[in-house]
């Protein structure tokens, strides 16, 4: 299955508001028991409102033409 993004939590930098819970419209994440996890990772359109309204710069997404050219 093609990789659509790369997302990583900064779980140090994250204080658990569920906005990307909220608002994630392919539902990629849940609240775990302190912080959201990436439960359908293969649904991210790579579209990076997660990242984009993330109020601690918490959530990275990355998607693959990025990620081939930086290796």
């Amino acid at each position: 299955m093609k990789k659509n993004a790369e997302i990583t939590i900064n779980e140090e930098w994250c204080k658990s508001c569920e906005i990307c819970v909220a608002f994630c419209p392919k539902k990629v994440y849940e609240m775990g028991r302190f912080y959201p996890k990436i439960v359908r990772p293969e649904d991210c359109t790579a579209c990076m409102l997660c990242e984009k309204l993330c109020p601690d710069f918490a959530i990275t997404v990355t998607v693959p033409d990025k990620i081939e050219k930086s290796q």
